[in-house]
């Protein structure tokens, strides 16, 4: 079940960094690669696909927020980097906030509410078939 307002991990104000892995994993997508898979996810989903943070400039890269753990689960196809929780080093994910001045982050869909994240199974469905046709290099 959702609420209407933001998890505390969303700022108040324009971004943060998060700790992938404590209140949600993360699956990174590069520039249109990503974009396609959103429009996907909005079109399996009603509209609701779940928390996804986009870099509106440099890599142009899109951040699939997953529930905390659920990343683990999966294979990703190359070209989809996975953030979660390892003890070989901390991965940081950039979080904005839910309205204001976030350059260069944004919400593709809005702000998440309470309890939502992006379905990984569905999720990983999509970056497959995206990936099976198509590579794409993955820098960093």
């Amino acid at each position: 079940m959702t609420s209407k307002l933001p998890p505390n991990w969303v700022p108040k104000s324009g971004l943060q960094l998060r700790l992938a892995g404590v209140q949600f994993d993360a699956v990174r997508v590069c520039g249109v690669r990503g974009e396609a898979v959103v429009h996907h996810l909005l079109t399996l989903t009603d509209g609701r696909p779940g928390p996804v943070v986009r870099e509106v400039s440099g890599g142009r890269w899109t951040y699939f927020l997953l529930a905390p753990g659920e990343s683990k689960e999966y294979e990703w196809p190359p070209g989809a980097r996975r953030f979660a929780r390892s003890a070989a080093q901390a991965e940081y994910v950039g979080v904005p906030a839910a309205e204001g001045n976030t350059y260069p982050l944004s919400w593709r869909c809005g702000a998440p509410e309470v309890g939502e994240f992006v379905d990984a199974e569905l999720l990983h469905g999509l970056l497959t078939a995206q990936f099976a046709s198509h590579g794409c290099q993955n820098r960093g």
